[in-house]
This record gives C-alpha cells, structure tokens and sequence, in this order.
C-alpha cells in the first residue's frame, strides 16, 4: 500500500513488537502511511505507535556514540534544540544517565526535555539497537 514491492516484516522476541524493512525511506514511509490512517483511521487495527529507525547497530555503547557523533549534523541545525530518549528492553547494564550524557556531550545545540526541535532516540534491544534521528511529527500513534 505505500508503494514497496517486498517489505519484510517480522516478529521480534520482544513481546508486541515487529518490524519492517522497506526499500522506502522511512520519514516517506511515515507520512504514506499517516495518508493512509487518514483515508481509513482503523487500518491499523492493532498496531499503537509506529517509529522509524535510521540505523541498526550492536548494543554497544562506543558503536551506538560513534554512529551519533557521525550522522547528527545531517539532522539537527545550529539553532534546534534537542533531547534523547532511551528506550531499553532486555538490556539494563546500561546506565540512563550515564549513557544519555555520554551522547549529548558532543552535541553543542541546547537541551529542551519538554518542546525539542529533534529527538535521537534510541531502541536497545538486547544486543541489537535502533537510532532514530525524529522530529515529533515522525512518530505515528494511532488512535484505536
């Protein structure tokens, strides 16, 4: 439906979690998809949010800053504001604050936790990870 022949999507060992990979990129992706729930709101039936990930990597902290530090620039302007989210799921050995302040460190835009212009999110998984360089409207939630 939002146009990629052969996506391949799969469960995860994570309980109401899957995911999809899609030839599309994954910001275009979204917005199909929100023209998608506009035309028919219950399309997704039992789906609750929708995030994109722009990078896969081992959970390891070093990979997970370095593929930040490299791809941020691309995505978040001198004057944005931004804030990381951390999202963990079989992984506690990491440290949430330790970890966030290790990231933001190196990125000289000012933090705003309750309005930021961009979001790095990042999706621990075990001993995979997802990061996502977001703006608020890049998240689908759908209203069921």
């Amino acid at each position: 439906m939002c146009g990629d022949t052969y996506p391949i999507i799969s469960a995860l060992t994570f309980p109401g979690l899957i995911t999809a990979l899609s030839s599309i990129n994954s910001k275009i992706l979204i917005q199909k998809i929100k023209k998608i729930l506009e035309r028919k709101p219950n399309f997704f039936q039992f789906i609750l949010k929708i995030v994109p990930i722009d990078f896969v990597c081992e959970t390891n902290v070093k990979v997970i800053t370095q593929l930040i530090r490299e791809h941020f620039k691309s995505f978040i302007n001198n004057k944005d504001t931004f804030k990381i989210v951390l999202k963990r799921r079989k992984h506690e050995k990491i440290e949430r604050t330790i970890f966030i302040e290790k990231i933001a460190k190196y990125i000289d835009n000012n933090v705003d936790l309750e309005n930021p212009d961009k979001i790095i999110r990042i999706e621990i998984l075990g001993n995979f990870s997802g990061i996502s360089f977001l703006k608020w409207d890049d998240v689908v939630r759908i209203q069921n």
